[in-house]
């Protein structure tokens, strides 16, 4: 099934929606990425019908449901904290929208058979839900949503809950299924690994409105906004302006640098004032200079190391001798073996070097 939501308006309370537009085609995975308070969770509950907005539509399959209850919309929808009744055993939660749908006990029966075998419940569905693991909970909270064979899946941040290695386990869970079930689906969160990791396309939000929307590819490799970029962890974003160049290439001269300073080959049509952002495992760190067909080459200072476990970004300050705002500061990714073989240590000299092509000017 297609959703298509257009010109939505929502006021409540410290939470808004501001004309927002989206369209997710049928059997699409569709992430909706955005910081806390973006608006996210007001705006699935809207598509399920919790909420009324004061402007614009919902369409399933181009039929107007924006005010259809939410029992009439063939939605299932698992939120983050599992919301599954107490005093229900698994199969009974896993029931419970067969049985408010009036299906047979017998039919009821063999679809939570058939649902708890694929999502690996069968030995659970006796067990009451405070006797679950976070992940086993989540899975259950997933196995409702499913049993009914909704039209539309809404997940409203999965995973958030979960320690890393459930985590990880209950997202490959969730690739396998949509793989197999090809349900539509909506899935919220504030991860944008786990964005990449699973959507199709993913639209970004912030403030209550859409910012952006793409493939993982064109929203973390060429954000349209400041604010996109840094959300996708792009860490170098960089004010400046675009000059003429030779051979294809235009320059760019960073903001406070002027056309004397720090010059970055980039490949752009724009002109003039720019945003320009470089993602830090598109820059290439060495203790010497190196030969290769990098436009791009500079001398610096390691300024800041900081760990983050399977990365390490490096802070490399250009000109070595600078200070900001003549100087400016490029934060690169490496791993920790190449660390460790760099011998890399804050106020070491070091080069860094990317391509034109790795600067991304909007």
């Amino acid at each position: 099934m297609s959703l298509q939501v257009t010109d939505l308006w929502l006021d409540l309370g410290e939470f808004h929606l501001r004309g927002v537009n989206l369209e997710v085609t049928p059997g699409e995975y569709f992430v909706i990425l955005g910081p806390t308070g973006a608006g996210k969770t007001v705006l699935l509950e809207t598509i399920a019908g919790l909420h009324s907005p004061r402007r614009g539509r919902v369409l399933l399959n181009g039929e107007d449901v924006t005010h259809v209850p939410p029992e009439r919309r063939s939605i299932g929808f698992v939120y983050q904290d599992y919301a599954l009744f107490p005093h229900l055993s698994v199969a009974e939660n896993i029931a419970f929208g067969l049985r408010l749908r009036g299906m047979g006990q017998k039919a009821v029966a063999q679809r939570v058979d058939e649902i708890s075998r694929r999502l690996s419940l069968h030995s659970l569905l006796q067990r009451r839900p405070e006797t679950l693991s976070g992940g086993e909970a989540q899975r259950v909270a997933l196995a409702r949503a499913l049993a009914i064979e909704p039209s539309i899946l809404l997940l409203d941040e999965p995973l958030s809950a979960l320690d890393p290695e459930t985590r990880e386990g209950l997202q490959r869970e969730l690739a396998r299924l949509h793989r197999e079930l090809g349900t539509t689906t909506v899935h919220v969160t504030h991860d944008f690994e786990e964005a990449v990791a699973l959507a199709n396309r993913i639209a970004v939000m912030n403030q209550g409105q859409i910012v952006q929307v793409g493939s993982p590819e064109e929203v973390f490799r060429r954000p349209e906004s400041e604010f996109v970029a840094r959300f996708v962890g792009v860490r170098n974003v960089f004010r400046g302006e675009i000059f003429p160049g030779d051979g294809g290439y235009r320059w760019l001269a960073l903001e406070g640098a002027g056309r004397q300073g720090l010059r970055i080959a980039v490949l752009t049509d724009l002109s003039g004032s720019v945003h320009a952002s470089i993602r830090p495992e598109d820059i290439v760190l060495s203790r010497e200079p190196l030969h290769s067909s990098m436009r791009n080459s500079f001398r610096g200072r390691v300024v800041g190391i900081l760990d983050r476990g399977a990365l390490i970004y490096v802070t490399v300050r250009v000109p070595p001798d600078g200070v900001p705002p003549g100087a400016t500061d490029f934060v690169c990714a490496i791993t920790r073996p190449s660390l460790e073989e760099m011998g890399l240590e804050e106020g070491g000299g070091v080069f860094i070097s990317f391509k034109a092509s790795a600067v991304h000017i909007f």
